[in-house]
Parts: structure tokens; sequence; C-alpha cells
């Protein structure tokens, strides 16, 4: 008889965590899913099946011998929660904060850094989403060419403040942000820190630098929320340290793993919202010389920010370790 992994889904009822229900069923993981939230005891029902609520107490934890975890919670819950399920030989995949900033635990996007993976570590960080899409398409540039500098600005949906941001969009409510976002654009994404910058604008620079293996990458970023339900957009401008030529870049981003470019001014093609929503790619385009500074190239990066930059990272990240553990190539 064939034996199952048993994965748990930690915040099961948010957006993320039912969308990291959604991969894992599409991908026909064979598992035994254990859905944990705080408001224990009711049922969710996804597709033909009904999943009972469990409560995160130590007799759950030890009864069901979960071989991973993924978490989607808030940080202080990951704080909290994730080293028990640690302690009871879980991997834990953590989508929130919590972690990223700790040295011995990996941050991760496989098609990035997937080396940084290490099944000693009970513990992997899940970057923030903005990072996976931007990471993910500088990974090759900085392979072949060197990067010297990054200007990145974000244009970020509603779906990445939760469900109060997307009930203040369709409502025209406040509940999540501090001024209306219909018809708005708030450059505030996130507590602003001392130096000026949000908590966001922080998160991108320091996880591009650890994710790349880069620390002393000049990169810089404004951070802003926009009204459109789902995909985050970036605008990005990047400095190389080697000479390119725009044709080698577009080679470079074309062969690059989990990137789709829609690059043809032409015929009006480019990445939008409405073509990255559902997707688990990282669409590129509008790629050309920026001409006010020698070796630099502006493009577009659009992508799902609850799929890609969330939950198929994530799944992701568990396939890659699946791969490591039977001795398969990741």
């Amino acid at each position: 008889m064939k034996k199952f992994l048993n994965i748990a889904i930690v915040g099961a009822t948010g957006l993320v965590g039912k969308k990291i229900l959604q991969v894992l069923t599409e991908r026909k993981i064979e598992a035994n899913l254990h859905l944990f939230a705080l408001e224990n005891g009711q049922k969710m029902n996804f597709g033909e099946k009904t999943y009972e609520i469990l409560d995160l107490g130590a007799t759950n934890l030890k009864k069901l011998h979960l071989d991973y975890a993924f978490f989607a919670v808030e940080a202080e819950i990951s704080k909290e929660y994730a080293p028990k399920f640690a302690e009871n030989g879980t991997i834990v995949i953590d989508n929130s904060n919590a972690f990223r900033r700790e040295e011995d635990v990996p941050l991760v996007v496989p098609q990035v850094n997937k080396k940084a993976l290490d099944f000693s570590k009970k513990i992997v960080a899940n970057p923030n989403c903005s990072t996976i899409q931007l990471v993910t398409a500088l990974k090759p540039l900085a392979d072949k060419f060197g990067l010297k500098r990054v200007i990145v600005s974000t244009y970020q949906a509603v779906s990445g403040a939760g469900q109060n941001g997307i009930l203040d969009l369709l409502n025209g409510t406040q509940n999540k942000f501090d001024y209306p976002i219909q018809n708005n654009a708030i450059p505030q994404i996130d507590v602003f820190l001392p130096n000026g910058y949000t908590k966001e604008e922080d998160k991108l620079i320091f996880e591009s630098r650890k994710i790349l293996n880069l620390p002393r990458l000049h990169i810089t970023a404004t951070a802003v929320r926009v009204p459109i339900l789902n995909c985050h957009s970036e605008s990005v401008n990047v400095e190389l340290e080697k000479c390119a030529t725009l044709e080698e870049v577009f080679d470079a981003l074309k062969e690059a793993e989990n990137v789709v470019l829609q690059d043809d001014p032409k015929n009006k093609t480019y990445p939008m919202p409405i073509f990255a929503n559902e997707k688990d790619e990282v669409f590129v385009g509008r790629i050309r010389k920026d001409e006010s500074r020698k070796n630099c190239f502006n493009f577009w990066i659009v992508a799902d920010n609850l799929r890609r930059g969330a939950a198929s990272n994530a799944v992701d990240i568990f396939e890659t370790l699946e791969k490591m553990r039977k001795g398969e190539k990741a």
C-alpha cells in the first residue's frame, strides 16, 4: 500500500491558504491534507472534498506526524507555531516575513536559488510577492552580465493586503487602507521606517540581495498600492556590469526559467494583470535601452501575487525538496 505524505496548510481559510490548496490540487500532489486555522472546528469545502479545520494544539501536531506544513498566516503566528511544527520534524514553508532575515533560514525562489535548500533546515522562508517576480527576471541578467544597480517601482494589487483590501476596492470602504483605493494610488505599503522607506520597500531590497546572493547590490524601491484586484506590476531599471546589446538581454530573458516574454510593441503586446491572473509564470516586456545612461535597460514585470508570488512558489519549494529527498534532479 502506497504511503502518502502528511501535509498541513496553516491559515487554510485565508486568500493565500486557499490558493495553496488550489495549486496542490491542480498539480495532483498525492498527500493527506490537514487544514489548520485560528477559527478551528468549522468545515471548508474545496472541490468535491470537505475538510475539517483543525486547531494548532500540540496533540494534533504529534498525532498527525506531519511531513510538511505550509504557513499562510501573520508573522506573529508563524513565530509562535512554526518552531513547534519544526520541533516535531515537520518542514515548514512559511509565507510570512517572520524568518526571512534570519541567516540560517533559507529564503528561496527555486528557479533562482534552489541550492539554498537544505534538509537540515526545518524552516524555509517564502519571499515577499513583489520580490519573487523581481528576482525571477533579474537572475538571468545577473548570471550573464552582472548587476550594477536596480531601481524598481511596484504597482501592487489590493489582494496583497488580504480580504479587507479587496473589500475596500469593491465597496469603497476604508477598512484596510488609510485612504480610498478606488480611483486612487497610495504610495505607502506597510509602515514607514526611520529612513523614509516603507517596510515593503525595505523587504524588497533586503530579500532581493539575499536571494541573488548579492549583499552589496545597489537597489532602491518605491512601492505603491493601486486599484487593481489581483496581480502586481513592476517598472524596473537595471544597470549591468558588462556591456550587453538589447538582443542579448532579450535572449537572456527568453531562456530564463518560468519567464514569459510579452514584448511586441507593433502589436501592442506587453504584460498586463489580465494576462497574468491565475498563471504561474512571470511576464516580462517593454524591454528597451535606457538612453539616458550607458548600459542600462528598462522593462516591465507582471505576475499573479497570490499565485506566483505566494502559493506556487511555496509549492515549488515543496516539490524541489521532494525531488532532493528522492535523489532526483531538482
